[in-house]
């Protein structure tokens, strides 16, 4: 069909991206330093996009073009957006865990309390990815995690350890396990904590 749709002239663009960002249907892509349109039936043909541009290499032209798809754009937005989880074993909980497994040679602990998954919004970004992720709850659980961290770091080669803990007094049992557990597994290791406020932001790193 003959229709409406933008057209880039390349040689007027600049690469800024603008009209990327502008564009709500994913239709424009910064290729090679030059913004390009990836799919005729990602363009709506409203033209959000043009008065971003600020060296006007965008412009309107009548030519055949597949029709404008939003179920296509709908999914398309759905799995360019849609977070990925960046967990790397299974299962999470301390009391699950296995004292050896492949998956600890050479590994870096995240050890976190429950609740920051829930309360951090980055959890996987900063703190998941690149590490094997052991969670629980010092209140809830009622048990001494340092016995089974110290035989998991004592028996495998772990590398380092971040503690990430919620800001309440009753979250530190889990830091002050962290920290045990190294001392009784006889070894020294790089220990990080993070604190999470309730209101899920980064308090105090150490």
């Amino acid at each position: 069909m003959v229709r409406r749709i933008i057209h880039i002239d390349e040689e007027k663009c600049n690469g800024c991206g603008l009209c990327k960002n502008a564009c709500h249907e994913g239709a424009i892509d910064i290729i090679n330093g030059k913004a390009k349109l990836t799919r005729d039936d990602y363009c709506d043909g409203f033209g959000d996009c043009l008065p971003q541009c600020p060296e006007g290499a965008i412009s309107f032209e009548e030519r055949e073009a597949k029709a404008y798809d939003e179920e296509a754009v709908r999914l398309n937005k759905q799995q360019k957006f849609s977070p990925k989880s960046s967990l790397s074993q299974f299962p999470v909980q301390i009391k699950l865990m296995p004292v050896t497994a492949p998956y600890y040679s050479g590994a870096k602990l995240l050890i976190a309390a429950d609740c920051t998954a829930f309360a951090y919004a980055g959890m996987h970004e900063e703190f998941i990815r690149g590490h094997i992720t052991l969670v629980g709850c010092p209140k809830l659980d009622a048990v001494d995690y340092s016995e089974k961290l110290a035989l998991i770091i004592e028996k495998n080669d772990i590398k380092e350890i971040a503690v990430v803990r919620m800001e309440v007094p009753c979250c530190r049992g889990l830091e002050l396990a962290v920290k045990k557990a190294v001392f009784m597994s006889g070894k020294t290791l790089p220990i990080t904590v993070t604190v999470i406020s309730t209101d899920g932001k980064i308090i105090q790193e150490a």
